[in-house]
């Protein structure tokens, strides 16, 4: 068990990461994931997002999901811990960001612990298996490919390998965490191949960073408030 650091608190809250209780709940992720809610689930997100579908707002939320999903991989790297609470313990909250409403993240601190070296690969593997759960969960209510929704995890992956890779204190876990997500073998039951190597391209992030790597587009400039990616590949 571990106490999360003022640092590592202003590091979760720059991605839409709180420990705090949300002034406006929405719903949690026990809830999202329960097939008689999801439906009703996702039309909370539609409303706060105010997407014209539910095709857009699903691509919405995957990348709000997708900021603590990378995050997970940042903090493991850095400081050797993650999350590893419940799923009706992980609340999603209404909070203006930027003069937008936005559906953002509520854990606990308490629910980030240490991962030891051993355990290493076992977190890499949940990580990628919840983040899966979600996907197929989404889109059981929303027509949307499941590249979109992975490209809307990968891009903030990226810059956080980018950024890790870079760092010595960091470089090395970060490089072991990244083989393995580019590991056929750990992506077994979830996809034919590691989804991760093939958005890398057999790049380094490094050279990736400033070009148009993703295939599809993540949606954002159907959502009001948002722009069109800058990389978009339908530019």
């Amino acid at each position: 068990m571990t106490n999360l650091t003022r640092d590592q608190i202003r590091q979760l809250n720059m991605y839409s990461i709180y420990v705090d209780v949300p002034e406006h709940r929405l719903f949690s992720l026990e809830n999202l994931l329960d097939p008689v809610k999801t439906d009703a689930v996702l039309s909370t997100i539609q409303t706060i997002s105010r997407s014209p579908n539910k095709t857009v707002a699903a691509s919405y939320f995957m990348r709000r999901y997708g900021m603590f999903s990378a995050m997970q991989f940042y903090n493991l790297a850095t400081y050797d811990e993650v999350w590893e609470g419940l799923p009706n313990n992980y609340w999603f909250g209404a909070k203006e960001e930027y003069g937008n409403m936005t559906v953002s993240t509520f854990v606990e601190a308490k629910d980030w612990v240490t991962v030891e070296d051993g355990e290493r690969r076992r977190i890499v593997r949940r990580i990628l298996t919840d983040t899966d759960t979600i996907i197929r969960q989404l889109r059981t209510v929303a027509n949307i490919s499941p590249l979109t929704l992975w490209e809307n995890v990968f891009g903030f992956l990226l810059w956080h390998y980018y950024v890790l890779l870079g760092d010595p204190t960091t470089a090395e876990k970060a490089r072991g965490d990244l083989d393995m997500l580019k590991s056929d073998a750990l992506w077994e039951g979830l996809a034919s191949h590691s989804r991760f190597a093939m958005y890398l391209k057999g790049s380094e992030p490094s050279a990736l960073l400033n070009t148009k790597v993703r295939t599809t587009c993540c949606l954002s400039k159907d959502v009001p408030g948002l722009m069109q990616c800058g990389f978009c590949p339908l530019k």
